[in-house]
């Protein structure tokens, strides 16, 4: 199968810019997408991973998580991982965009958009200030 490219992200609201894919509904839940996204960056040793429940306020995804890894080569790995464990698991073709540069690589898995950074380009972006419940700012 192809893999997939994003056009572009919007830097603003760290949401992928594009419809949000659809797919039979009972192939899995959402928190079960979650979960092994939780589980797939934990082992592979992200740091500082924030997870965000957009459900209610935004229509491109249910959840968002953020996390960091060490190095441009650790974000790459981290996110490459990601991508393949979730093919396997539920047959899910995850769009990439900015894995070349591995500064900042967006993950979209459908129902869970993945940011993964270098800490000083997620502390340039702030994204999970803007998104956290009680932040003044709200996404579109």
């Amino acid at each position: 199968m192809e893999d997939f490219v994003l056009s572009h992200s919007d830097p603003a609201t760290g949401l992928p810019v594009g419809p949000r894919d659809t797919r039979a509904a009972g192939d899995f839940t959402s928190e079960q997408l979650l979960a092994a996204v939780l589980a797939s960056v934990d082992d592979d040793k992200a740091e500082d991973v924030v997870q965000i429940d957009l459900r209610g306020r935004s229509d491109v995804a249910d959840y968002m998580v953020i996390c960091s890894g060490r190095s441009s080569r650790q974000v790459a790995a981290i996110s490459e991982k990601l991508a393949d464990r979730l093919k396997e698991q539920f047959r899910v073709l995850a769009k990439m965009e900015g894995k070349e540069t591995g500064d900042w690589v967006l993950i979209d898995s459908g129902d869970v958009i993945v940011h993964v950074f270098r800490p000083e380009v997620r502390e340039f972006y702030q994204l999970e200030k803007m998104w956290m419940p009680g932040s003044t700012h709200r996404g579109a």
